[in-house]
């Protein structure tokens, strides 16, 4: 699927892509709404309020704020994430195609949409940042992925060429910005959230597993040993 001579750079999302999803769902949709009512002391019909209202910022940088919505909703949304912080982890194999990555690529780059403040909360649990070269959030730049502006932006602190650039993401509204600022190698994911069907994508190809483009489509529990053995001579050292 991947011609990985054709690839020099590698962009990452991170929330549904390396990690699953189930966390944010279940907090933005369930946990938080709940907790809402409770520290508020409302009815619990204001929960589908509390849900309409995060619903309605989709796609936007307060979409992703968890400053805007802590100034919103009078919480300390850092504080009731760590409530279910336990949900954070990683999706499935993404942890072998981050040790294939880190050996057999030149450059691999998380570009997400998650504030600095989400990024400070699962990074040490997730121990990502060991497999990235970068890490660049939206909130940086001041426009999130789904807008054209966000590419160039990231492409002036990130040099990298869109047509040798791969960019693997689940939310197919950021694909689509992504295809249309010219990256070439785009792909989805099916099921963002573990606890979810999977989906699949009009207009992308959509992986199950980080494994299907790997060289020789290796499985799981093989890709880091064939990092070792095939991607030191490829480049050396990473940067």
């Amino acid at each position: 699927m991947i011609d990985w001579r054709a690839i020099d750079t590698v962009l990452l999302d991170m929330d549904g892509t390396l990690l699953d999803l189930h966390f944010d769902s279940h907090f933005w949709l369930e946990h938080l709404p709940r907790r809402y009512v409770e520290l508020h002391q409302l009815d619990e019909a204001t929960q589908e309020v509390v849900r309409s209202k995060v619903l309605h910022e989709q796609g936007t940088l307060n979409w992703y704020s968890l400053a805007y919505w802590s100034r919103e909703l009078d919480l300390d949304i850092v504080a009731l994430k760590r409530e279910i912080q336990h949900l954070i982890g990683l999706r499935s194999d993404a942890l072998d195609f981050l040790r294939w990555l880190k050996v057999a690529h030149p450059r691999v780059v998380l570009a997400t949409n998650a504030d600095r403040a989400s990024l400070e909360l699962k990074l040490p649990l997730t121990g990502l940042e060991e497999y990235l070269d970068a890490i660049v959030s939206s909130a940086d730049l001041g426009v999130p992925k789904e807008e054209q502006a966000f590419w160039p932006a990231l492409q002036a602190i990130e040099p990298f060429d869109p047509a040798r650039t791969l960019f693997i993401d689940d939310n197919p509204r950021v694909l689509a910005s992504a295809r249309e600022f010219g990256i070439r190698h785009l792909l989805g994911i099916k099921q963002p959230d573990s606890t979810r069907p999977e989906k699949e994508l009009e207009e992308f190809v959509a992986l199950d597993r980080f494994a299907t483009i790997l060289p020789g489509n290796l499985p799981p529990g093989q890709a880091a040993g064939a990092a070792g053995a095939s991607g030191e001579g490829a480049h050396g050292e990473r940067s």
